[in-house]
């Protein structure tokens, strides 16, 4: 394996989750719009609520593979300043991958709501039902989920300039791993 690069479950559990959220979150905008067809709402609902609890499901797998498995060094040695905001944008990244999900889990469940997929299997509730404990949860869910869109949208400036701007190898580490090319575009 290059020592350069992260290793394949990472870029897998990366690919997987980018394409999910970049699903997600315009589900979620489009599901709470007035006015939309019932029928699309409740697909819409039913669509965002699952997957996000699959999205922290796969958070907790990234997070014990980045726990077991550091990320490689870079190509090049960039300024502090530029490895601290790198820093920074992935842990809080990773933060509100999880709060996002865990609010929406709660605003949901202390609404009374169901949550299909861990109604099937049986999974217990674990939040009491509570109208005050809902609002609660849905402001932390809409709030996060506007900080997180802004840091996914620097995250991507980032690699973009990395792989188009600078060319230094930065968006290679990360690069899906399979199919493709696993070099940045010359």
């Amino acid at each position: 394996m290059n020592t350069s690069r992260y290793g394949n479950a990472a870029r897998v559990l990366h690919w997987l989750m980018a394409g999910l959220i970049l699903l997600t979150v315009p589900a979620g905008l489009i599901m709470v719009q007035a006015g939309i067809d019932r029928d699309l709402q409740n697909a819409l609902f039913i669509y965002h609520k699952n997957v996000g609890v699959c999205l922290l499901i796969l958070m907790m797998f990234r997070l014990v593979v980045r726990w077991r498995n550091p990320p490689p060094a870079g190509p090049s040695e960039p300024p502090l300043w530029q490895r601290r905001i790198a820093q920074v944008t992935h842990w809080v990244l990773y933060a509100l991958l999880v709060i996002v999900p865990v609010a929406g889990l709660v605003r949901v469940r202390a609404g009374g709501f169901p949550i299909e997929a861990l109604d099937a299997l049986g999974v217990p509730l674990f939040v009491p039902r509570s109208d005050t404990l809902a609002e609660q949860a849905k402001a932390v869910h809409h709030l996060a989920g506007l900080a997180i869109m802004a840091f996914i949208a620097l995250h991507i400036t980032a690699a973009l300039f990395h792989g188009l701007v600078k060319r230094d190898g930065v968006l290679s580490r990360m690069w899906p791993p399979f199919g493709g090319s696993t070099r940045d575009p010359r």
